[in-house]
């Protein structure tokens, strides 16, 4: 990270995973466990995703885009109106590439990921994914003080007008 990115603790990042093959979703579970700190929370169901996201802060959201009953474009959606401050990532096919894209547009993913993946390319992507996140949740925190500065000033303006008029 550079002198200006936002610092941010690996142990405190929750990452949640999402695919219905099994035998993926603990390969990247293993993986992001064996070489992060982050929290990883897995799910082959969408819907248990959802519900575990509503009740609990999430960092960075993963899904497979091929699953049964609910894609993965459509559960990213579901999720961005539940956590729209996490970065969201679609997992997919080369022949999924044309819809991933357009999820991109349409849905303000942060990217996909094509597999097979590679495991370097994929941490780059995912802390760049958090960097974003931290660097908008900075911003933010930024604003909130400029305006209650600006509250302030404001005040003060009044009370030096009122004592001149």
């Amino acid at each position: 990270m550079t002198a200006t990115s936002p610092q941010f603790n690996e142990a405190d990042i929750t990452v949640l995973l999402v695919d219905d093959e099994k035998m993926v979703l603990d390969s990247l579970k293993s993986f992001l466990e064996l070489e992060t700190d982050y929290r990883v929370e897995a799910f082959v169901s969408p819907e248990e995703a959802l519900k575990f996201a509503a009740a609990n802060e999430i960092d960075l959201a993963i899904s497979d885009f091929m699953m049964p009953g609910v894609n993965g474009i459509e559960f990213l959606g579901r999720l961005s109106g539940i956590r729209p401050q996490a970065p969201r990532i679609l997992l997919t096919g080369y022949a999924d590439k044309d819809s991933a894209i357009r999820a991109i547009n349409e849905l303000g993913l942060f990217q996909y990921i094509e597999k097979p993946w590679d495991n370097d390319d994929l941490l780059i992507v995912f802390r760049n994914a958090l960097e974003r996140r931290f660097l908008f949740k900075a911003l933010q925190e930024k604003i909130a003080q400029i305006d209650a500065a600006e509250g302030r000033l404001s005040g003060l303006q009044k009370d030096i007008l009122r004592t001149f008029i």
